[in-house]
């Protein structure tokens, strides 16, 4: 109760420095016609002599100046709204357990229940304000007013909770969340909220209006005003979050240690599904339909090779939190387009180059085509090569000699072909792998930049609304190094190896939940081909290669199929 009650005054003192800030700024707009006033007055009394005509009349148009920038600039700052969390919005009728629940909770701790609840593609939970500032009502009274009619926040809920956490775990896990609507209701609190969420709106606002210089301006006070309050307002949401942990210290006690630990463990596997699973798929048009029932699997796996996590697959046998929905399977697929919306940049809807792929089909709809599609450039790329170098007759020569000729004097995109190109002896001043390794890192980065500027058009428009609610701006996944060549070489060529097996040596495309894409020979896991492959490309040594494929089965020499 002690902690409680420190955490809201704290809280409550700096929402008053933040409020303070707003009436400063008001009393320096209000300045100017202050003066104003006084030599009217002075002026009509008598008690300023003519002498002073001018001078009032000029301090009169400053102040005129001045209250009309300031009414602009107000305005902007009270219609400009960040851009609020997309999220999947959840009602009652939809999660009737769920909202049982969350009115529980608040019931229990003593604070307003959330307005609505809502879940996010990421490992995090919070409440967000999603109303707007009252036009009608201004000055303190007025938001002392408008405060306590004001609609609860929105409970935002990470949808890997849900499918992860138990019911318990998830109970535990939101108690100190929902507490937080006890502070969020204070008069003070919302109306110091309010103003920051207008003050990073209309900087929003003037980003995005280029060279409107009234909207410049704007964005110029707001973002002085910003700098002085984010201080206060990063030490009021201190005090909001210290009161309601504190409040929340009665509810699910024994529990909050055990679901903190989920949440670490969530944010793991969500991580790696996004970025070894997901990711892939989007790239060629395909999003997963089920990457909240994907993290328990991924988990599970983890759980299973880890040994610090390994105890927490006994809780699978208790309720799922994702029981609390009525249409699981609805929601987690709506939660993944989102997902995939948000940190690729897809399209808001599926179409015909942008389709949802269930886990069953991932391997041979995803992983496959991947493989295939990098076999394909391999070869096309040596293709380009083998008519360049028909200028060398010792080359071309041997090159014959080495590859069977297909149709139209191309070469048959076989396995061997690779392994003899790369390695090939000669007097080359390059190894063999650097020609090829080239020109698939310039085709490669040819393709990622059409293809980032087809994702800026699907973005721009996402991002022009991100101010004013009516659109999103993707937070994309954590960006990965430049490539060299040989590594991109290595990829093409394991590919290639892959391709070969599934059509010579009865292999399968498959899913590694927590590496991804790999290749499954009689059912298990095939050796590692990274060593192999890379002997090849760096030392163009081809001999662990081959041991590699005579241990698969794989037959070199027979045509790879290709998308």
């Amino acid at each position: 109760m002690v902690g409680q009650q420190a955490g809201t005054r704290s809280a409550r003192s700096h929402a008053l420095s933040v409020l303070r800030i707003r009436g400063t700024a008001l009393a320096v707009a209000l300045l100017p016609a202050a003066a104003a006033v006084i030599l009217l007055v002075g002026g009509t009394t008598g008690r300023i002599g003519a002498g002073w005509d001018g001078v009032r009349w000029v301090v009169s148009g400053v102040a005129l100046l001045a209250l009309a920038v300031a009414a602009g600039v107000a305005s902007v700052i009270i219609r400009a709204e960040p851009a609020l969390t997309p999220t999947v919005a959840l009602d009652e009728k939809t999660a009737p357990d769920l909202y049982h629940l969350v009115r529980d909770l608040a019931e229990r701790l003593e604070v307003p229940v959330p307005s609505a609840v809502a879940l996010t593609p990421d490992c995090d939970s919070w409440l967000e304000d999603r109303t707007h500032p009252s036009h009608s009502e201004n000055g303190a009274a007025g938001e002392r007013r408008a405060g306590r009619s004001r609609a609860a926040p929105v409970l935002v809920i990470g949808s890997p909770f849900l499918w992860w956490m138990r019911v318990a775990e998830l109970r535990a896990l939101l108690a100190p969340v929902v507490a937080g609507t006890g502070p969020s209701a204070h008069p003070d609190i919302a109306a110091a909220r309010r103003f920051v969420r207008g003050l990073d709106g209309a900087v929003a606002v003037a980003e995005r209006a280029g060279r409107h210089p009234g909207l410049r301006f704007a964005g110029v006070c707001a973002r002085l005003m910003l700098r002085a309050c984010a201080p206060h307002a990063a030490e009021m949401e201190r005090g909001v979050a210290a009161a309601a942990a504190a409040r929340a210290q009665t509810v699910d006690y024994a529990l909050r240690t055990s679901a903190q630990e989920q949440v670490g463990l969530a944010y793991a596997g969500w991580d790696r599904l996004l970025t070894r699973v997901a990711l892939p798929a989007w790239r060629i048009g395909r999003w997963p339909a089920r990457l909240d029932a994907g993290v328990v699997s991924a988990l599970t796996e983890l759980s299973r090779r880890d040994r610090l996590a390994e105890g927490f697959t006994s809780r699978l046998g208790e309720r799922p939190a994702c029981d609390l929905l009525d249409e699981p399977g609805a929601v987690d697929e709506a939660v993944s387009l989102l997902a995939a919306r948000l940190f690729h940049g897809g399209p808001p809807e599926p179409g015909p180059d942008w389709s949802p792929v269930d886990w069953q089909a991932y391997p041979e709809e995803v992983v496959d085509r991947i493989w295939r599609s990098r076999a394909a450039r391999l070869f096309t790329e040596f293709d380009a090569l083998d008519v360049l170098e028909q200028t060398l007759p010792e080359e071309s020569a041997r090159e014959d000699a080495a590859r069977p000729a297909g149709a139209g004097g191309l070469r048959v995109p076989t396995l061997a072909r690779v392994v003899e190109r790369l390695s090939a002896a000669g007097p080359r001043t390059d190894a063999p792998a650097d020609a090829p390794a080239a020109r698939i890192a310039a085709a490669v980065a040819r393709e990622e930049a059409a293809a980032s500027t087809d994702e800026r058009a699907l973005v721009a428009p996402l991002i022009a609304g991100a101010g004013d609610g009516t659109g999103i701006a993707p937070m994309g996944l954590p960006l990965q190094g430049p490539r060299s060549g040989r590594e991109l070489m290595a990829d093409h060529i394991t590919a290639v190896v892959c391709c070969a097996a599934v059509d010579t040596a009865g292999a399968a495309p498959g899913l590694d939940w927590l590496d991804g894409p790999v290749l499954l020979v009689a059912g298990e896991r095939a050796p590692d081909l990274t060593g192999p492959v890379l002997e090849l490309v760096e030392n163009a040594d081809p001999q662990p290669l081959r041991d590699w494929l005579a241990a698969v089965g794989v037959r070199s020499d027979k045509p790879v199929r290709l998308v």
